[in-house]
């Protein structure tokens, strides 16, 4: 298989990196095209897999899967450089916040091949979340390896387009909501007597922690907050204040201001 990244930055590249390794053990070639020459030029000679190319119509006339990492703005000129290359079994997938399935399909024809992707930061780290959707083109076959590659990042799932704004606001944004988080937590350790590298570890690891106990039980994180609070104890004490401060109504409005955010600068 042949694989294709134009645009290798925070996402484009995370996914890159991710999956070379993966590509390298099946024999598989990733192609790279960005518009700094010294990042696909690194990328060639970090990754055995890795290929770069001197176009966008240079990679696309050779990949099998095409994924656009490029800013959304920057559509309006890509497209038409890609869109003349058509292979039938081609498919595209992009990762752009506001493009819809829709307008890559009136800008690089209806019979295309296209899978939608929404990622998030941790991708870097090999533990993102992300929500994948594809249009009618897309069969089962063509779709599962658009899904490996995902999964050697982190975690794929597919929704509908429909949920995408959600996804934004769930996933997509929400890792900022948990620095945010962490972070404050990092501050009140130093307050306290902590030196910041230590705080930065008890702050971080306590979060992961907590993420890795809801993936791994049936318990509701509302229950497994119940378990933890003691009545008369440090935890109630704190949450009680939290709630009084009005913590998860905050990160629901935040939520709620990336939705609407995604909904209105959809094209």
């Amino acid at each position: 298989m042949k694989i294709g990244f134009i645009g290798a930055g925070n996402m484009g590249g995370a996914i890159l990196k991710g999956h070379a390794p993966a590509a390298a053990a099946k024999g598989n070639q990733i192609f790279v095209y960005d518009i700094k020459e010294e990042t696909r030029n690194s990328l060639e000679k970090d990754f055995a897999a890795v290929i770069a190319c001197g176009s966008e119509q240079e990679l696309a006339e050779k990949s099998d899967i095409v994924f656009l990492g490029l800013k959304p703005n920057l559509f309006d000129k890509l497209l038409p450089r890609i869109a003349s290359v058509h292979r039938k079994d081609q498919i595209i997938v992009s990762m752009a916040a506001g493009v819809s399935i829709a307008f890559l399909e009136v800008r690089l024809g209806q019979e295309r091949k296209i899978v939608r992707i929404m990622p998030n930061l941790p991708a870097q780290v090999g533990e993102a979340m992300i929500a994948v959707c594809r249009n009618r083109n897309v069969d089962d076959d063509s779709f599962v390896q658009v899904l490996d590659i995902l999964n050697t990042v982190g975690k794929a799932q597919e929704i509908h387009e429909d949920l995408i704004h959600c996804v934004i606001g769930v996933s997509g944004s929400s890792p900022a909501y948990t620095y945010m988080y962490i972070d404050a937590l990092i501050q009140a350790a130093i307050d306290n007597g902590m030196e910041p590298k230590k705080a930065k570890i008890f702050a971080a690891q306590a979060v992961l922690g907590a993420a890795k106990m809801v993936l791994e039980n049936d318990i509701s994180p509302e229950q497994l907050r119940i378990n933890v609070c003691s009545p008369g104890g440090t935890t109630i004490e704190a949450v009680n204040k939290l709630f009084e401060n009005g913590f998860e109504e905050s990160v629901k409005q935040g939520f709620q201001a990336a939705v609407d955010k995604s909904k209105a600068m959809t094209k």
